[in-house]
């Protein structure tokens, strides 16, 4: 698969009529085997349903999960100089170092996992501008960003794991959740780092006036991703999309991955349909943009560390679900009686 760089809004838009849906005759198959394999129906719960979700696509059976890929997008604020972080916004730059050099959590998943890490820094020098007085990006910086983010996918990967690194981010995040969706700015707001008391208060703030700020490019998806996000979410929406358009499942990390995504939702709300929430984030307001979105996290380990350790660990429980797919026998192979009926 080839993606060409898309250079303006009305380009994006243009490729979503073309995104192909789901391998019902895939999805067909995985049923069919489920059906003769040593268990009863459905005991193996969603496992089950993540297999069907693969074959659908991936569009083929039985699924792969020989090359899963983490993609990691790192991103500055410039809102970070706000305040609404428990850390310096240096600290980006730092951890894609760590990166690097393997020391983070992130890389130690990957090494247990045996899946590939990819580390993209998004212009880590020139921080986006302060949303509270503006838009964050314009139109051809976020599209310049989506574009970077949808050549992350290659021919030949069985899954994509998508992750973010970036200090004020989940601010950046909140916002986005806010313009896309509504309510309150509390209600989609949460530590992030660990702010807390004052710092939150102030993160609030912030959120309240960047959606003030930029009320009307908000009122469209793609405006309110350029006004209110940042590069590395511009450059997950832009890896989902492309994920789409190659048939790569996709598992999406925590809350700002998931809030990069879910700009695609507001677009045409089964955009997303070839995506799992690998884990649900403690930050507060992930599980409350899961239900907006219809998706039910894979995991619930409380953990709110990003850098797609949750969608890695999501692999997992997908390996597991391949292997005993592939790997059971079925009661004619075993000699076992079926189900009465």
């Amino acid at each position: 698969m080839t993606v060409r760089p898309a250079a303006s809004f009305a380009e994006i838009r243009a490729l979503l009529p073309a995104l192909p849906g789901p391998d019902r005759y895939a999805e067909s198959k995985a049923a069919e085997r489920e059906a003769q394999l040593t268990k009863p129906p459905g005991a193996l719960g969603r496992l089950e349903v993540l297999t069907s979700w693969l074959c659908a696509w991936q569009g083929r059976h039985p699924p792969k999960l020989d090359r899963p890929r983490v993609a990691v997008f790192a991103g500055n604020h410039g809102v970070a100089a706000r305040g609404v972080s428990a850390y310096p916004a240096a600290v980006t730059a730092q951890m894609v170092q760590n990166f690097i050099a393997g020391g983070a959590a992130i890389n130690q998943l990957c090494r247990a996992l045996d899946a590939e890490l990819r580390v993209y820094e998004m212009n880590l020098e020139r921080p986006t501008a302060d949303f509270t007085l503006g838009p964050a990006m314009d139109e051809a910086e976020c599209v310049h960003a989506m574009a970077y983010g949808m050549m992350a996918v290659e021919p030949g990967l069985d899954i994509l794991c998508l992750g973010e690194m970036g200090i004020a981010n989940t601010t950046s995040a909140a916002a986005l959740c806010h313009a896309l969706f509504g309510g309150r700015a509390a209600d989609w707001v949460g530590p992030g780092t660990g702010v807390a008391g004052d710092g939150l208060r102030r993160k609030i703030d912030v959120v309240e006036a960047g959606a003030a700020h930029n009320r009307v490019a908000a009122g469209d998806p793609l405006g309110a991703l350029a006004a209110l996000g940042g590069r590395e979410l511009a450059a997950i929406t832009g890896a989902v999309l492309a994920a789409r358009m190659g048939r790569v499942p996709v598992l999406l990390d925590g809350y700002t991955c998931t809030a990069a995504a879910s700009v695609l939702h507001a677009l045409r709300p089964d955009l997303l349909d070839h995506c799992q929430v690998g884990h649900c984030s403690a930050e507060p307001a992930h599980a409350r943009l899961c239900e907006r979105l219809g998706k039910r996290p894979i995991l619930s380990l409380d953990m709110r560390l990003g850098e797609g350790t949750g969608a890695a660990l999501a692999v997992v429980a997908l390996k597991g679900a391949v292997a005993c797919h592939t790997g059971m026998a079925t009661f004619a192979e075993a000699g076992v009686s079926g189900k009465d009926g």
